[in-house]
């Protein structure tokens, strides 16, 4: 693992794939690591902490709201970098790169700007009853996933898919969030209408087999 200190912001590098670990060898239980503060190593994951984990008590996320952003390769990495200069700056608290690298971009409490105040009530995805006006930015943390451009329909990358995988384990662990409160942005607001953003990500979260 390595540590860097950057201005006042921590940021530390954890790399270590799944197939790396040993019988001998065997890494906590994601669901031990995710009740840890600071920076944990958290295997199969390439983590990089612009801001450690805390009190997770003190944090008040119920709900998971999974983004894309339409930006190239690299624009997670600024994101994440613009979020924690200015944490409640329109983005959220994660940045999935198209190679699977995740960053923590500012300390778990802060609620960043992203969501439109789950305004989507026609029931075109899911049942917007429990969801309208409910699942909010105050309530809910924010994961981006980067590089649907200049074609918004692409989908998330392998390496994404599986990052996905285990951090969507990670958060639930860490904040008590069932599966059913995954959501995709497009299912709880309006927007764009030329793909269903964050949605087929939010479906691999929901699958039991995921």
């Amino acid at each position: 693992m390595i540590h860097r200190l950057i201005g006042t912001t921590l940021l530390a590098a954890a790399v270590l794939p799944l197939h790396q670990a040993s019988a001998q060898t065997l890494a906590p239980d994601l669901a031990e690591i995710a009740q840890r503060a600071g920076t944990p190593e958290i295997p199969g994951l390439s983590m990089v902490w612009l801001a450690p984990w805390g009190d997770r008590r003190k944090a008040p996320w119920r709900n998971i709201i999974v983004h894309q952003t339409e930006g190239p390769t690299g624009s997670a990495r600024n994101g994440a970098r613009e979020q924690a200069k200015t944490p409640t700056r329109r983005g959220v608290t994660l940045w999935v790169e198209t190679d699977g690298t995740v960053y923590w971009a500012v300390p778990e409490t802060v609620v960043t700007t992203h969501g439109d105040g789950a305004n989507r009530n026609d029931n075109k995805y899911i049942d917007n009853k429990p969801t309208y006006r409910r699942v909010t930015r105050d309530n809910s943390i924010g994961i981006e996933f980067a590089g649907n451009y200049p074609d918004v329909t692409r989908p998330a990358t392998e390496a994404q898919i599986a990052a996905w995988r285990i951090l969507v384990r990670v958060l639930r662990a860490r904040y008590d969030i069932p599966a059913e409160r995954v959501y995709a942005h497009n299912w709880i607001d309006y927007k764009d209408s030329r793909y269903c953003e964050g949605c087929e990500l939010a479906k691999l979260a929901r699958d039991p087999a995921f």
